[in-house]
């Protein structure tokens, strides 16, 4: 592979890339504020200049400036070298670059830096911006000194409202375009644009319309400093407060991986970011996972209930084996989720096959929605194939229906409480079950006409891995403390078997997950009788 030096470091690179994306790929940033690895590069901000020292046998391109003598108290004539564009100048082997170690890079850095800031507002201790601000960072690295303009500054609106999720204050704005080139290159609706020169420059909605459809929280996600804000996060949190784990968006198939922030001090989710995976989702995210990270607070359901009332523990496990006691086997339907986890789902099949010997398995979740050819997938599951391969035998939540409705299933194991629909007639088929047990992170049909709920924890509780529509496992980290009394499901699943009778044998998430690795053709007899 061919490469070259960046002050004095090898990087290797494609043919094609620029010297900014392969020493992005190596994990070095060359400082930057238009440049995005997922949009095309308009060297409009300059502050990724680099020194290109010439190819042997070539004259070095050269500039005439005048720089301050201070011993003559005058500006003499000099020559500097030109600096290049590092986001536009296409790497070539053996090729010599100088960043870091540059002073002429150093000056033009200070220099970029200090235009930027002439106009800009000093408002970081309200902006949501602050502590993941690139002019901050930028300032530290490369300029450390006051304005010394002493004119009032050109003042913008402040305020604007782009859209039902995104604000925009352009006194905030470098005008770095990347919200423009997102919203025509990715998202495919170019209605943002630039209007007036200079330091008149303010980005607009082009008239008529506003900034809405499936990807306006990414125009807020790739903007380096606090010009956008979106509605949902705006005034919430300081980013120095939260901590985040990686994760999987739990909207659809697609599984993107996703940054979840969180503040540990009151122990809540406060949004997802986009989390780079070039096989997945790239650099981006859809409007609706962006947002559901409200699922880890909303809708849950907390406490053990029986016959719809909050009730103990112990009171539940009673429930359990009254209802289940001496029922015939073949009668008992055991249903997996598309919503929860490959360990939690591995779990209930164990004790589906090895130890109840049922044949009645069926699967549910959430049912299909909007779909495009960007990144929303119309299965609005994030497990749902995961699921499938795991228990192959699985069938779908409308046999279960039509087998409760004829008799042949009277009882039920159900791993989350979402169905493919919420129609009356549905909850009043599943209301006829003698016995239904439900381990439920969310309210739902499955749970609203359960005898027993026992609460789970979210994907944001607990650790566990998720297969999207491409086959890709993807695991995703606990961020949170578990919620009310809620625990991982495939611990409630080894407590439901106690109560019917039988033991589990796992007692760790690495034990279920080593044993995930085995193949399913010979799944290790993991619940025995009691």
């Amino acid at each position: 592979m061919p490469s070259f030096k960046l002050d004095r470091k090898s990087i290797p690179f494609e043919p094609g890339e620029s010297i900014i994306k392969a020493a992005y790929k190596q994990g070095i940033e060359i400082p930057h504020y238009c440049w995005h690895p997922g949009l095309s590069a308009p060297a409009n901000c300059r502050m990724c200049l680099v020194e290109i020292a010439p190819a042997p046998g070539q004259r070095p391109v050269m500039l005439d400036i005048l720089a301050w003598d201070a011993e003559a108290g005058a500006y003499k004539p000099v020559q500097k070298p030109k600096l290049q564009p590092a986001c536009q100048m296409a790497a070539a082997d053996g090729m010599e670059v100088k960043a870091e170690s540059s002073d002429h890079v150093h000056a033009a850095r200070k220099t970029v830096q200090e235009s930027l800031l002439l106009n800009h507002p000093v408002d970081c201790p309200i902006c949501d911006q602050a502590g993941e601000c690139k002019l901050q960072d930028y300032w530290l690295l490369y300029q450390k000194t006051p304005k010394r303009m002493r004119d009032e500054p050109v003042h913008k609106p402040k305020g604007v409202v782009f859209g039902p999720t995104i604000v925009y204050d352009a006194e905030r704005c470098v005008m770095c375009t990347r919200c423009i080139r997102f919203m025509d290159e990715v998202a495919k609706d170019p209605v943002l644009d630039m209007r007036e020169r200079g330091n008149l420059n303010e980005i607009v909605v082009a008239p008529g319309r506003v900034l809405g459809g499936k990807y306006t929280f990414m125009t807020e996600h790739v903007c380096p400093v606090g010009a956008l804000t979106t509605t949902d996060f705006r005034f919430k949190a300081r980013v120095w407060f939260l901590r985040t784990v990686p994760s999987i968006c739990q909207g659809c198939a697609t599984g993107c991986n996703a940054h979840l922030d969180y503040d540990p001090r009151n122990n809540r989710v406060y949004r997802y970011r986009p989390r780079d995976n070039e096989q997945v989702n790239k650099y981006w995210m859809c409007d609706d996972g962006m947002v559901s990270y409200h699922r880890a607070h909303e809708g849950r359901t907390l406490e053990v209930l029986v016959s719809g009332r909050v009730a103990s523990h112990a009171a539940a496990v009673e429930t359990i084996k009254r209802l289940f006691d001496g029922v015939p086997r073949d009668t008992i339907a055991v249903v997996f989720s598309a919503q929860h986890s490959l360990e939690d789902n591995w779990a209930l099949r164990e004790l589906a096959t090895v130890s109840l010997g049922s044949s009645s398995m069926f699967v549910s979740g959430f049912g299909e929605g909007y779909e495009d050819k960007i990144l929303i997938h119309k299965d609005k599951n994030p497990n749902t194939r995961g699921v499938r391969e795991l228990v192959a035998g699985a069938r779908p939540f409308s046999e279960l229906l039509t087998e409760v409705a004829a008799g042949r299933v009277t009882h039920a194991i159900a791993l989350g409480a979402a169905t493919p629909t919420s129609e009356p007639k549905d909850l009043a088929t599943l209301q006829t079950l003698r016995g239904l047990v439900t381990l439920a992170s969310h309210e739902g049909p499955l749970a609203e006409a359960a005898q027993v709920v026992l609460p789970v924890t979210s994907w944001a509780e607990a650790s566990g891995t998720f297969m999207n529509a491409k086959g890709v496992r993807q695991k995703a980290d606990a961020a949170i403390a578990p919620l009310g009394s809620a625990r991982p499901a495939w611990q409630v699943v080894a407590e439901v078997a106690s109560a019917i009778g039988l033991e589990a044998s796992w007692t760790k998430l690495r034990e279920i997950r080593t044993k995930l690795l085995v193949t399913d053709a010979a799944p290790p007899a993991a619940v025995r009788s009691a």
